[in-house]
């Protein structure tokens, strides 16, 4: 099972956060992670953010990055999004 937590942070303070899971093995990590994506933006209310090369490259390395306001197009009313992968 590949579960992924998206959480939303204002002032360093936990505001919102969800977990997804995906049991669908035919799918590569990259297409979990982009699944994963799009149905805690869902779940949060969000646009989808961004991915710049810092955000690929820390997700690379440690499977969690932070997205902030200079990865969504409209305004966001916390300091960040932060994606963790918790289960593959």
């Amino acid at each position: 099972m590949f579960r992924m937590w998206g959480k939303i942070f204002r002032d360093n303070h936990l505001l919102q956060d969800t977990v997804i899971c995906i049991t669908d093995y035919s799918l590569t990590r990259t297409q979990m992670v982009f699944q994963s994506l799009t149905d805690i933006c869902y779940e949060l209310d969000l646009g989808e953010p961004i991915w710049l090369d810092s955000n690929v490259h820390e997700f690379q390395v440690h499977s969690k990055t932070r997205f902030s306001q200079d990865n969504f197009i409209e305004h966001v009313d916390f300091d960040f999004l932060e994606l963790q992968v918790i289960e593959e």
